[in-house]
């Protein structure tokens, strides 16, 4: 079964469906991003604050705690099988769009590479590793493109005449 293109020929409902799916999946992922910015100031010391908390700085705005261990386990779990559905589910859609096998390759396994890294990162920097703020910020950064990637990649082809 040939693959690579097939999303160009499918009936107009089906490409119905996957429009307002990718639009409605976006439209989740970057309100979590908007989320992600508010609580961390989307930057390394940022996220170390929000997991690490902040109780030493005294000229700290906002009072922050460190997460116990069942919110790092309720996060980390969530995140993971959620982001590994979004994942699979974008990566399967990216395997019927006209490209080449190695973007293709790297836009449907790379999410699954930052996911580990991002969420995995977060709990190694609660457990102490400080070095592993700057792996989530990366890590983010480029799950975030990948994703945005992808569904661009996905909206312009469903709509590609036949």
């Amino acid at each position: 079964m040939q693959l690579n293109g097939l999303i160009i020929t499918l009936p107009k409902e089906i490409k119905l469906l996957i429009g307002a799916f990718i639009i409605v999946l976006s439209i989740g992922f970057y309100t979590g991003l908007l989320f992600v910015g508010e609580t961390s100031s989307a930057n390394p010391n940022g996220i170390e604050e929000q997991y690490l908390g902040n109780e030493d700085d005294e000229d700290a705005t906002v009072m922050r705690f460190k997460k116990s261990p069942q919110e790092m386990l309720t996060l980390v779990h969530n995140h993971i099988l959620s982001m590994s559905i979004i994942f699979f589910l974008v990566g399967l859609l990216v395997s019927i769009t006209k490209l080449s096998k190695k973007l293709k390759t790297f836009l449907i396994v790379e999410p699954f590479v930052s996911v580990i890294l991002t969420f995995g990162g977060l709990y190694l920097l609660w457990t102490g590793m400080l070095w592993m703020k700057y792996i989530v910020m990366f890590s983010g950064i480029l799950m975030t493109l990948t994703f945005t990637v992808s569904t661009i990649i996905i909206l312009k082809q469903l709509f590609q005449k036949k």
